[in-house]
């Protein structure tokens, strides 16, 4: 289980990687788990930025639709669970006392294109996929809403979310989720590298102090809300349709 989220530290640089590229990094229970440790375990580091990236070719592809078809046992849900979890997750990268960046090397879908929005700068390339199919499916992305809203602003937010659909890095780009944009794969590990070793160079309490000063002032960390998200996430996610149309997407295709 250690293995599903890897964390390495370069100086002043830490870089977690979610590693489970055979299923493009979506987010089960257990690795949500490993990730929570490895945020806990930089509280008390020297560094001062924090990289977070996918293994493979995704960054990560949202939410394990297996895991959170709803149980029929049992009063909470595994998808409650896990929303539950990437929730509280959000808050603790976002609560970090140093600046965090989404290296989004692939597929950022639904909670993985949310998860890129907690990071403080998002860096990707040309030709990634971003976006947020809930809606498509028919779920909703309140547990990433917050830091959605407070990436793109509320208006870009709004036609995005509801929209649905992925658009690639460069469309991403054009809207506010994306930062910086490498012109295509190949170029992002040193565009990452520059951005993060940017960063590394300020002051780290500076950047903590600073940090912390932009979280009050967007409100980010008002916990409430992203728990209230967690919850109205698993309330659409237990309707016969949600589950219809989760089932439905799971059903292997007719050769």
């Amino acid at each position: 289980m250690s293995e599903l989220a890897q964390l390495s530290i370069d100086g002043r640089i830490a870089t977690l990687v979610m590693n489970r590229a055979e299923a493009h990094n979506s987010m089960s229970l257990e690795m949500l788990e490993v990730m929570h440790s490895r945020v806990d375990s930089l509280a008390d580091s020297d560094c001062s930025v924090l990289v977070i990236t996918g293994a493979g070719r995704s960054f990560c592809a949202g939410m394990d639709l297996k895991a959170v078809l709803v149980e029929l046992s049992g009063d909470e849900t595994l998808g409650k669970k896990l929303l539950t979890s990437l929730a509280k997750l959000t808050l603790k990268i976002r609560g970090l006392g140093m600046v965090t960046v989404a290296s989004v090397n692939g597929a950022a879908i639904g909670g993985g294109c949310g998860l890129s929005c907690v990071c403080d700068v998002t860096v990707s390339h040309a030709d990634s996929k971003m976006g947020f199919p809930e809606v498509d499916l028919g779920l909703c992305p309140a547990v990433i809403a917050p830091w959605v809203v407070a990436k793109m602003g509320a208006g870009r937010a709004r036609a995005a979310m509801l929209k649905g659909g992925i658009m690639s890095g460069a469309e991403a780009a054009a809207i506010g989720l994306v930062d910086h944009l490498a012109d295509d794969r190949d170029g992002l590990a040193a565009l990452t590298a520059e951005v993060a070793e940017r960063l590394a160079s300020g002051g780290p309490k500076a950047l903590a102090t600073t940090k912390g000063l932009l979280n009050q002032i967007d409100g980010t960390m008002e916990s409430e809300m992203v728990m209230k998200g967690a919850e109205l996430s698993a309330s659409v996610l237990a309707t016969p349709e949600a589950q219809a149309a989760l089932k439905a997407r799971m059903k292997p295709a007719k050769g």
